[in-house]
């Protein structure tokens, strides 16, 4: 625990830093047993001390793990590595709740041994490399790290987009934020936190807008955790869908408690957030042949965004306008991961 829990009861803590539940949920939850501080149990009025540790052990009939959209396709396969097409809401390796309920253990069922070469979040859909052996695995990696795979994203935002921002700058942890994995972009390298804080390059260009939202063709230059929903949040532009990436972190929280309203629903517009690894473009490293792939977004027929996805095949050409100068972002002079 950090100072901000110095001298606090437990149960107030709990219901002031976790919000999707009460304080009174939180006290049955201590009186369960279910948390344990510096190993034990104790009551709910329990004093902490910071430096100490809190603990959530839940029940085990919490520890189900949730369901998930089996839905992810083989779009192309070589005998040394496999792109899968991955649905939203479908996490790639076991973490936390999810081990069967991964992509990685989904397609070791059907294919084998495979080795994820590239990460997306749950909730992204889209294009995803996984090696058939560990030398492949290597070699595959190599490419990503020397940023010599081009990896681009197709995202819905709320609000009219500029025709092209090039954000160049940093990515560190989100200090007005109460969950402590929400990042944000800043334009200069933030002082706290020096450990935390990357250099962060996206290149984001506008495909069609109707006045209230935007499908918008991002192409990342550094590969960061949360590089794209983050940037585009601190722009200004949140993605449809996001609980993370939104104006209230108790959406997020109910999320992870499994506890939003229809209202929450109704405000978010898509179940899952609106980012698709639509391209991925490569010289294969096996056999020297130029690999394109792409894979069309699972969302894009959805009635709140599907004119928009019509209106950009409907021009031919791809909106290239000029960068606009309040958004052009300055970065260090040496350029990380690509």
């Amino acid at each position: 625990m950090g100072p901000e829990a110095d001298r606090k009861r437990l149960d107030s803590f709990l219901a002031e830093r976790f919000t999707y539940r009460s304080r009174s949920q939180w006290q049955e939850t201590v009186r369960k047993g279910e948390i344990l501080v510096n190993g034990r149990a104790v009551r709910p009025s329990r004093i902490l001390r910071a430096g100490e540790e809190v603990e959530f052990v839940p029940d085990e009939s919490e520890l189900t793990e949730p369901p998930v959209d089996e839905s992810f396709t083989i779009e192309y396969e070589t005998p040394d590595f496999l792109a899968a097409g991955k649905p939203g809401n479908l996490p790639v390796h076991p973490s936390g709740r999810y081990f069967r309920h991964t992509l990685l253990m989904l397609l070791r069922e059907r294919c084998g041994e495979v080795y994820p070469v590239n990460r997306l979040d749950r909730e992204t859909s889209g294009l995803i490399l996984f090696a058939k052996t560990p030398r492949a695995a290597k070699l595959l990696t190599k490419l990503f790290e020397g940023g010599r795979i081009r990896k681009t994203y197709q995202a819905v935002v709320h609000g009219v987009f500029p025709a092209r921002i090039e954000a160049r700058g940093f990515l560190g942890p989100d200090p007005e934020s109460a969950v402590t994995k929400k990042r944000r972009f800043f334009r200069e390298r933030p002082s706290e936190d020096p450990g935390e804080i990357q250099t962060a390059e996206t290149e984001f260009r506008l495909l069609a807008s109707d006045g209230s939202r935007s499908l918008v063709e991002c192409t990342p230059h550094t590969g960061r955790l949360h590089q794209i929903r983050a940037t585009l949040f601190s722009l200004g532009f949140p993605l449809l869908g996001d609980k993370l990436y939104g104006p209230d972190d108790a959406l997020f929280l109910r999320q992870a408690a499994g506890t939003l309203t229809e209202e929450d629903r109704a405000s978010l517009i898509l179940p899952n957030q609106a980012l698709h690894a639509q391209k991925l473009e490569f010289v294969s490293p096996f056999t020297g042949e130029d690999i394109r792939l792409t894979m069309p977004a699972p969302f894009a027929a959805h009635p709140a965004v599907s004119g928009l996805f019509h209106s950009a095949e409907g021009s031919g050409v791809r909106p290239e306008g000029h960068a606009d100068p309040s958004f052009l972002i300055e970065r260090e002079s040496v350029r990380q991961n690509g």
